[in-house]
Parts: C-alpha cells; structure tokens; sequence
C-alpha cells in the first residue's frame, strides 16, 4: 500500500499562503535548499492540484529553477507528477498526468497499489478533501518564524478533528521548525 503524505510550508498561525496566494514570507535557507534536495531525490509522485502545479511547473523546469536549485529541480523535473484539475486542459511538464475525474477515488485505488509514496505539495483544496477522506498517512510541516495577519489555513473546510501524533522535528538555524505527524488510528 502506498502511504500518501504532505508537504507545506506554514507560518506560526497556520496559513500557508498569504494574501493573493503570497509565498514570499517563507525563509529557505542554505540549511532548507539541503533538506529540498534529499527530499527530492526519494522518489515521491508528487500531487498537485492546478494552482500548485502551474506556479511549480512555471519555475522548476526553467533555467532559473536549475541554476537555483539543481538537485532539487534535478528531483522534480524526473518525478511523476499527477496534476488533478477539471480545468487546466494539458500538463506539459514532463512526467505529468492531468487527471479530471473523481479525486478521492482516484487516489483510493492509487494508495491501493504498489509504487512510490504519494507527495502532496501545497494544494490546499486537495489536502482538505483528502483528509476528510482519511487518505492522509502523514503531514509534514516547515512552520517559518512569521505570522500573518490574514491568508489561506492550511486545512481550510476541514469538519472533522485530526488527531495527530509527532513523529519528527528538527530546527533550522534560521529558526525554521520542520515537523512530521502521522494520523493516529482510532
């Protein structure tokens, strides 16, 4: 069975997306870009819902991205990529599919399979939706040392309580906390 797992960054108050889908509040650092590049080459397929994945396929793929971040961009440029969007009408960062049907079925039978870890990056609606599903195994954090005054919760429209158990943390220099928690089964 393959685990399905989260990953994003959030400020103190648990947003991760300010105002107008604002990112620039995230501090990543010489310490982070290490820790991106081993995430990155574990073989994760990514999952992305459209917003997510265009600002990702506008920046990693391109020459900026490489120069920036090589063995990150390196890790996913190669990985497989699921774009879920009843919208967007191609994905043409390679090793994408664009998938417009049923997502919680799909990733149902996808976590049913054999195959890598499913990564979720960003993509609130989707992390909701999942959630609400209980097809969540894992959630990991990078919580940056700011607070903002308004922007996206990271589990916005989630009804039901998540309890969770702390299976990892680890602080950065640059007061960055990352943290991992798996979902405790009743």
């Amino acid at each position: 069975m393959r685990a399905v797992n989260v990953f994003n960054f959030i400020t103190l108050n648990g947003f991760y997306k300010g105002i107008d889908g604002d990112i620039s509040w995230h501090r990543h650092g010489e310490e982070e870009n290490k820790f991106s590049d081993e995430n990155s080459q574990r073989g994760s397929t990514l999952l992305f819902g459209r917003i997510t994945y265009e600002l990702m396929a506008s920046f990693w793929p391109t020459e900026m991205g490489k120069q920036r971040a090589p063995v990150t961009a390196d890790g996913m440029n190669k990985a497989e990529k699921l774009v879920f969007s009843r919208t967007l009408k191609k994905a043409e960062w390679q090793n994408t599919r664009l998938i417009n049907d049923d997502l919680v079925g799909t990733v149902r039978r996808l976590k049913s399979e054999p195959g890598n870890p499913i990564t979720i990056l960003g993509s609130g609606s989707i992390v909701t939706q999942l959630a609400e599903a209980g097809l969540i195994d894992t959630y990991g954090f990078m919580i940056d040392p700011v607070a903002l005054g308004d922007g996206v919760p990271v589990f916005k429209g989630i009804t039901q309580k998540l309890q969770l158990k702390l299976t990892s943390s680890r602080v950065f220099n640059s007061g960055v906390i990352n943290v991992t928690y798996e979902v405790e089964k009743n």
